[in-house]
């Protein structure tokens, strides 16, 4: 906006102020007759134009000069946003390449991986503090917080909000007719754990209704990192599956004799995951999975890890998918039997209940043994607490999970030297990858929280929550890196933490060795089943399918525990001088902030959120 002056004349209302017929204007203090006369002491005329002259010249160029500050600002404000943009790109791109992991044949680096000399990770300007692996400070303090004996937050035991109450499991719920397999076989031969295969078949079961076909009884593969030769009906059980889902699908236990004999290879009826795309959708098995069907009448899938979207899925096919996963999976009986005696002791049983997931579960006769007294059960498995909630904890921290990550654990040469080998014999094109492209370091790494949580990170973070000296714990997973050694922080702050190989004695364990779907299916029960579940890596099958179980079957009273570990490791990596109620304080909000009730996000897993339309019913 142009500023009036009252001093300096502006020449568009020189002609009004000239006299007529000699006459003065009507005196103002802006028309004073002395402006113009020169006998007055004021500028003649022509010394009034001069001067109006060099005043339009000093206000064009006081314009031009604000139009050049103000593009001036505008264009360093937009190199700064086009900066910072390109920086999250290539911060984003890592993470979700980290996160992703490496496919078996096709590796595509990043670019920002490659040509990465040195990875640094600084805020406010400052380097950040190398992390060594060991939290000995932090947990004296944390056993000093311990013996305090403090009172238990209440929201440990809970769900945090009323609105998880108001899910109730439907995907049991069916508006459809049976289809009947005319259009051909579908067999799978799913790999992974028990935990992929569990994700697989239930894929593989809406991909059967999809293409109309009739589905052959799923295999799993042998893996040489999981080495176990359990088949679905070592696991589950095959009437059952059968039977629920007969109103969905045709299922059946063999292909018919005409079709054994083929050579489904040859045939090109072999379909293996590096024909099919990750999250691929329904279209894309109408357009190229169904006219090998109706050519050849049987189509084998291999591997079938992840290979069916979760979005955009028609309404029915995705009640499908819940109602597999959590209706037609159930374990067999001595799994259920020998789970049951694992939640027993846990919840100390004389004087104990049913939880509202343990039919379903454990299935009616095993269930109701949990009621039983347990006077009979040897006295080294039973537990002085009186109280019968306990807690479970899923360590991610095998071998593979930790080799997988490329990060540091404390273990110095020794440590690097071994998983190094690891991965030449389990991951070799990761192992040559590491060789020939710089990565980010472990530092990094930790930072952006692509590291598995260690036992020490765990148990700081269950005392920081404020679970008591004297609460159960019980610690799933295989054979934790490092053994007993890495478990010394856990087992020396909670006495009453205990596996299920603690738990059983070598008889009943005697069944599950060697087999380690198996033993992961009792893990599963002894997590689905506790008070509260803490995982420590979000990313896991196993902890993603408990706390979705947990959700559909819980009533809205069984909370779980889901760090964010990119900033619970900001936190620990201040581990040197952070005081221990603030370490508390942060710890707490962090983990406060991952347990909102919230509906199913678009795209994400139905086996891990099933708060959806689709699996469950709001009454709200």
């Amino acid at each position: 906006m142009e500023h009036e002056r009252p001093d300096v004349e502006r020449p568009e209302s020189r002609d009004l102020l000239l006299p007529v017929c000699g006459v003065p204007p009507p005196y103002s203090p802006l028309l004073s007759p002395t402006r113009f006369f020169p006998w007055s002491g004021e500028p003649s005329p022509r010394q009034t134009i001069k001067r109006g002259k060099k005043n339009r010249l000093i206000r064009t160029w006081y314009e031009q000069r604000t139009a050049t500050t103000a593009i001036g600002v505008i264009v360093i404000l937009g190199v700064f946003f086009l900066v910072n943009w390109l920086m999250l790109s290539r911060l984003h791109e890592g993470r979700v390449w980290l996160r992703t992991g490496f496919a078996k044949n096709t590796y595509q680096i990043p670019k920002w991986v490659s040509s990465t000399q040195n990875v640094e990770v600084r805020r406010f300007g400052k380097s950040r503090r190398k992390h060594n692996g060991t939290y000995d400070r932090m947990l004296g303090l944390a056993a000093q917080a311990l013996l305090e004996n403090k009172r238990e937050p209440k929201e440990l035991w809970q769900e945090p909000k009323a609105q998880a109450l108001a899910w109730k499991p439907c995907a049991d719920q069916r508006s459809w007719s049976p289809d009947d397999g005319k259009n051909g076989y579908i067999m799978v031969t799913a790999n992974g754990g028990i935990n992929q295969q569990r994700v697989a078949v239930c894929n593989i079961v809406v991909v059967a209704r999809l293409l109309n076909a009739s589905l052959v009884i799923p295999k799993f593969m042998l893996s040489d990192v999981w080495t176990d030769a359990s088949q679905f009906g070592d696991i589950y059980q095959e009437e059952h599956f059968i039977k629920y889902l007969s109103p969905d699908i045709r299922i059946v236990k063999e292909l018919p004799k005409e079709l054994q004999s083929l050579d489904l290879e040859a045939i090109g009826s072999v379909v293996t995951d590096v024909d099919v795309m990750k999250e691929a959708k329904p279209d894309f098995y109408m357009k190229h999975i169904l006219p090998i069907l109706h050519k050849n009448k049987v189509i084998h899938f291999v591997g079938f890890s992840n290979r069916l979207a979760f979005d955009p899925m028609p309404f029915d096919l995705q009640r499908l998918r819940c109602r597999c996963n959590f209706h037609s999976l159930n374990f067999v009986p001595r799994i259920q039997e020998t789970g049951a005696l694992i939640v027993k002791r846990l919840r100390n049983s004389s004087g104990s209940y049913l939880a509202p997931l343990d039919v379903h579960l454990l299935g009616p006769k095993s269930a109701s043994s949990l009621i039983l007294d347990n006077k009979s059960d040897p006295p080294a498995q039973k537990r002085a607490s009186s109280s019968s909630k306990y807690l479970a904890l899923h360590l991610r921290f095998e071998i593979d999970m930790v080799a997988h990550s490329l990060c540091y654990f404390g273990g110095g040469e020794r440590e690097q030297k071994e998983l190094d080998s690891y991965r030449q014999k389990h991951f070799p094109s990761l192992s040559t990858l590491t060789k020939t492209k710089k990565f980010p370091s472990p530092d990094a790494l930790r930072t952006e929280g692509l590291c598995p949580l260690t036992p020490e990170e765990a148990v700081l973070m269950l005392v920081a929550l404020g679970f008591n000296r004297e609460t159960r714990v019980f610690v799933a997973g295989a054979h934790i890196y490092g053994g007993n050694k890495r478990l010394a922080a856990l087992t020396s702050l909670y006495p009453n933490l205990v596996t299920k190989e603690k738990l059983l004695s070598p008889s009943e364990l005697q069944p599950f060795k060697n087999f380690s779907s198996q033993l992961a299916a009792l893990d599963f029960i002894g997590c689905a089943a506790a008070n509260a579940f803490a995982m420590t890596d979000s990313g896991s099958q196993l902890s993603s399918l408990v706390s979705g179980y947990r959700i559909y079957y819980g009533g809205g009273k069984m909370p779980t525990i889901r760090p964010n570990k990119r900033r619970l490791s900001d936190i620990l990596l201040k581990n040197n001088t952070i005081a221990w109620n603030v370490f508390e304080k942060r710890v707490r909000k962090a983990i406060r902030q991952t347990k909102h009730v919230f509906a199913r996000p678009t795209g994400r897993s139905v086996y891990r959120y099933p708060r959806c339309k689709e699996c469950m019913c709001n009454d709200q």
